[in-house]
């Protein structure tokens, strides 16, 4: 695991994945990353995958830097911790159907 990656999901969930959002497991998750710092929880699984696979098109170590001083703002901000309704975010059922 490293500082910054994408956030790790649940085993079970890997024979859900998508090609291309298998492509999330080819950097090593992290503690932060691209989606937490720009949702956090209040987006559907389908955009957090997308910010995933951004991140792992775009990686620089500039961006790793700039994710890890967006990190403590985002924190206090408390901005998009929850999916509205909920804790977290819905179980992810695979690819994308309409519940997510």
């Amino acid at each position: 695991m490293s500082f910054v990656g994408p956030r790790p999901l649940l085993v079970e969930y890997l024979e859900r994945y998508s090609p291309q959002q298998a492509g999330r497991h080819e950097v090593k998750p992290g503690i932060t990353g691209w989606a937490p710092i720009n949702s956090r929880h209040a987006i559907s699984r389908q955009k957090i995958f997308n910010l995933d696979v951004w991140y792992f098109a775009h990686w620089s170590l500039w961006l790793d830097f700039k994710i890890l001083l967006l990190t403590p703002i985002e924190v206090i901000k408390h901005r998009g911790i929850s999916h509205p309704n909920q804790a977290t975010v819905n179980e992810f059922s695979g690819n994308m159907k309409s519940n997510e």
